[in-house]
């Protein structure tokens, strides 16, 4: 195969036109792969390969269950050099780096490293779907791209907190920042052993704190990647630690909210806002206006009365809380002070796992607990043991007791690290670098509002015009965290790389909506992808057909 490549990508310019996009950066390992894989074991310095095996091609297969609908894809993949390794911390106490990097034996010259999520602590293989990908492209290793991932320097214990690593400070600032550096380079090094070149191109795609990564990439290492996607990116993490907190104790006691009742409020929702677009399809395709229309006193209970078809005074209080700004007493990194509250809509969306609405992230199947319980919703498990671990570093800390103001300088040090809120991108500009961001506007894992003030950080930082060229903003209605509630699958790798090697900038895009069924993954409803601020507006025609809708403010 390698011969055959040599020989035609050697012949006359006119003879190999077709061949000329893939000649360009086309590279194979030798003619010996597995021996090639196998050499690549060992390290002198800090970087150790542990273990390098060529992988047959394996074949797409879909689970009956799963996390979240991509979570239950897993894309066929070709013949690739699987490589495990470490890197060793300077902390002896501290937890070695540990990352996966695949090596296709046809190789495109190109390379994209996945984020991760949560508080990491689990491998990311580089094997699976990145972020809002279609469930029926063929995935980035099998087009070509060297792919890889990290656990971000700590793996979690079955049964133990996922802050614990935070007590050790090596082990935090590799999560914070340094082990997506660290590990990108290492990734470079095994290409330039392997296929004897250095990737053209390099791309990073993250949702969540992966997304949080992708932006931090930008701000720190501007010079590392040529196109990022950051999709639902919890950059603001400091705050967002703190107002998932603050929205568990607001449900402690009389103002939780049961299932049943938070059906009725996103029945409420769509009744006053669904129809605002044009179109009567359950869907809130205008949040921001909705958020501003929406009132939750509507469904008080009368006096005397109860049950799941109103809500008392203590649990309207909650929402409100929800939806209200979190405001701290001194400016955190960025000058920053505080963070937005969550928007509306898809409040019922179904939880299963980080799937869902409400219940998922806010709720929980019952009451916030401490220490958190696993019913709980996950804020309230991320947010209570982020205050333990991470900002108090007391475990044993009653959150109902605990000051902001009696742990300024620890909550400072951890905005330095986290919050990936600098809006200068000149250098990642200047260098060529395109980003593209996308918030989920039913998202409860964290606010979109974040995401789109940081965003229009940017453009006040930069100006408008200078930021269209090189970042773009998109906004999906009735997404929540993970891809579920309304369409969200679109192939944003395929637009970085035309926006970096071709210069052909992204204008509104399409996302659909597919039944987790291989092979034909069936598209069940389509939307417009609008740039911020538009969104659809309905025109005429079948709500499920994106053509019937139209992009405007």
């Amino acid at each position: 195969m390698a011969q055959l490549r040599a020989k035609l990508c050697a012949l006359p310019v006119g003879a190999a036109t077709l061949l000329a996009a893939n000649c360009a950066s086309a590279a194979t390992l030798a003619e010996d792969a597995e021996a090639v894989c196998k050499g690549l074991v060992g390290g002198a310095d800090a970087v150790k390969i542990d273990a390098a095996t060529l992988q047959s091609p394996s074949p797409l297969a879909v689970a009956e269950r799963g996390p979240t609908p991509s979570g239950r894809v897993t894309p066929a993949n070709p013949v690739f050099c699987k490589v495990l390794g470490h890197i060793d911390p300077a902390d002896p106490k501290a937890p070695p780096i540990k990352f996966q990097v695949n090596l296709p034996v046809e190789w495109n010259g190109r390379s994209l490293q996945y984020g991760g999520g949560g508080f990491n602590g689990v491998l990311i293989t580089g094997l699976a779907l990145p972020p809002a990908y279609p469930f029926d492209k063929p995935s980035p290793l099998a087009r070509g791209f060297v792919t890889y991932g990290t656990d971000s320097g700590h793996e979690t214990k079955q049964g133990e907190p996922p802050q614990v690593f935070a007590l050790n400070d090596e082990a935090f600032e590799n999560f914070a920042h340094r082990s997506y550096k660290k590990v990108r380079d290492a990734a470079v090094a095994l290409m330039q052993r392997a296929y004897g070149k250095m990737p053209e191109k390099m791309y990073f795609m993250g949702s969540s704190e992966g997304g949080r990564e992708g932006l931090t990439m930008a701000q720190r290492y501007p010079d590392d990647f040529d196109g990022i996607f950051a999709r639902v990116p919890v950059i603001n993490w400091v705050g967002l630690q703190h107002a998932g907190t603050r929205g568990g104790l607001a449900t402690m006691g009389e103002g939780w909210i049961n299932p049943a009742q938070v059906k009725l409020v996103g029945d409420a929702v769509r009744s006053a806002c669904d129809k605002a677009d044009g179109s009567d399809d359950a869907l809130v395709q205008d949040p921001v206006s909705c958020k501003a229309a929406f009132k939750i006193e509507t469904l008080r209970c009368a006096a005397g009365q109860s049950g799941d078809q109103c809500l008392t005074e203590a649990q309207i209080k909650a929402v409100n809380t929800l939806h209200g700004t979190y405001k701290f007493p001194f400016p955190l990194a960025n000058g920053l002070d505080d963070y937005p509250g969550w928007g509306i809509s898809g409040e019922d969306i179904p939880a299963v796992g980080p799937t869902g609405g409400w219940v998922a992230w806010w709720l929980g199947t019952a009451p916030p607990a401490q220490p958190p319980a696993p019913n709980n919703g996950i804020a309230w498990i991320y947010g209570a043991g982020g205050i333990q671990y991470v900002f108090a570093r007391d475990p044993k800390l009653d959150v109902t007791t605990y000051k902001v103001e009696d742990h300024k300088a620890r909550l400072l040090e951890v905005s330095r690290l986290m919050d990936s809120t600098d809006p200068d991108l000149s250098r990642f500009r200047a260098r060529g670098g395109r980003l593209i961001m996308l918030e989920h506007m039913a998202d409860y894992a964290q606010s979109p509002y974040a995401g789109i003030r940081y965003f229009e950080s940017v453009e006040r930082k930069l100006g408008k015009a200078e930021t269209a060229e090189f970042a773009r903003l998109y906004t999906a209605p009735g997404v929540d965290h993970v891809g579920s509630g309304a369409p969200a699958n679109v192939d944003m790798l395929s637009v970085l790389v035309d926006w970096v090697e071709k210069g052909k900038a992204p204008g509104d895009l399409e996302v659909t909506e597919q039944k987790v069924e291989a092979p034909s993954f069936a598209v069940t409803r389509a939307l417009p992808l609008c740039r911020w601020p538009s969104w659809p507006h309905y025109k005429s025609g079948s709500v499920t057909e994106a053509s019937s809708f139209t992009c405007a403010p």
